[in-house]
Order: structure tokens, then C-alpha cells, then sequence
């Protein structure tokens, strides 16, 4: 009994078998050659998923666009190495999307500066406060935190000899240049 026409499964192969070269950590010539084949029958047999009805309008996926790409960037840039973008692409949109929507649009870079400057601040409090047991450790109480506290800090773990504040490494710090401004001496 056959639940899934037999191109679907050698797309999927096609496309797993470009996968697995891809993620290799050492990419040689022949393989190379294999992507090349794997690719061009993933992108020939994908069209089965158009006439058996899965995707009647086509494809409209830019990962998919990304993977002619790839041999050209192997060539240049060396082997990913199982490399994901997914990572930067969620530290985009905390670092830069979201403080683009907080800003006014005008001069938008130094809002966006200032706004993860103090996302960073926030994230090392709470961090702070955790360790020191003075908030419960969870989950951040505000999603757009770009730091999580990696685990619970326990007062054994801390060398507080002298009760005073713990000194430890800022996570950022911004610092704009100046720009001139108009004067009010200035205007007549």
C-alpha cells in the first residue's frame, strides 16, 4: 500500500542527501559534484508536490532559493559546517527589528543603540537578582530580554567576601557621536 507517490520520497531523499553534504565539515570536489546532482533532483522532482495538488500554485519559499547559493558560497566561504541561521536571524529581530519599532524613524540607529544598550542593562539586573536571590530563576519576566541566566546561582557559588557590590562586566555600553544641533543663538 503506497500512502506517499514514490517522487515525494525521492525529493525528500534528494533534498536530505543535499542536506547531509552541506552540513559536512569538510567538502571536498567530489562532493560537491554529489550536492550538484542532489540539488538538480531535488528542484526537478519537486514539482511533484504542484501535480499531485500538495502545492497547486507553486513555491514561494526563499530558503529553497537560498540552496542555488550554496555550492558558490562553499567555494568561497569554505565548508557551514552544520552552521544554522536561524540563531542570527532570532538575534535579528531582537537586536534590530524590534528597537526599529520602537523607534520614531527619525535618527532610528541611536534609539536603537540606546534600546538594547538598556535590554542588556535589564537582562544583567535580572541576573544580578537572581543570583543574589532576590527574584525567583524562570523565565524572564519580559520576552524582548535579550539574556537569559544560564544557571541558578547558589550562595556557595558566589565569592562575596565583603558583602559589597559584585563587580562584573557591563554587556554594552553606547556611546554616540555628536551631531550639530541647531543653537537658539542662531536663529534671528
Amino acid at each position: 500500500m503506497d500512502y506517499v507517490p514514490e517522487d515525494i520520497v525521492k525529493c525528500l531523499s534528494s533534498f536530505l542527501d543535499a542536506s547531509y553534504i552541506i552540513r559536512r565539515q569538510d567538502i571536498g570536489v567530489d562532493d560537491l559534484a554529489a550536492l550538484d546532482t542532489a540539488l538538480d533532483n531535488f528542484w526537478r522532482l519537486r514539482e511533484v508536490f504542484r501535480t499531485e495538488g500538495v502545492r497547486p500554485d507553486g513555491f514561494s519559499l526563499p530558503r529553497q532559493h537560498a540552496l542555488f547559493h550554496y555550492r558558490r558560497h562553499i567555494e568561497d566561504f569554505g565548508a557551514p559546517g552544520g552552521l544554522c541561521s536561524s540563531i542570527t536571524e532570532s538575534r535579528h529581530i531582537t537586536a534590530v527589528k524590534k528597537p526599529w519599532r520602537r523607534s520614531n524613524r527619525h535618527q532610528a540607529l541611536g534609539q536603537m543603540l540606546v534600546i538594547n544598550q538598556r535590554l542588556d542593562k535589564l537582562a544583567a539586573m535580572y541576573t544580578d537578582f537572581v543570583a543574589r536571590g532576590m527574584l525567583p530563576a524562570g523565565n524572564l519576566p519580559n520576552r524582548s530580554l535579550s539574556v537569559k541566566p544560564t544557571k541558578q546561582v547558589t550562595p556557595e557559588d558566589q565569592d562575596d567576601d565583603d558583602g559589597g557590590p559584585i563587580e562584573e562586566d557591563v554587556l554594552g555600553h553606547v556611546v554616540l557621536a555628536r551631531t550639530r544641533g541647531k543653537s537658539s543663538s542662531n536663529t534671528k
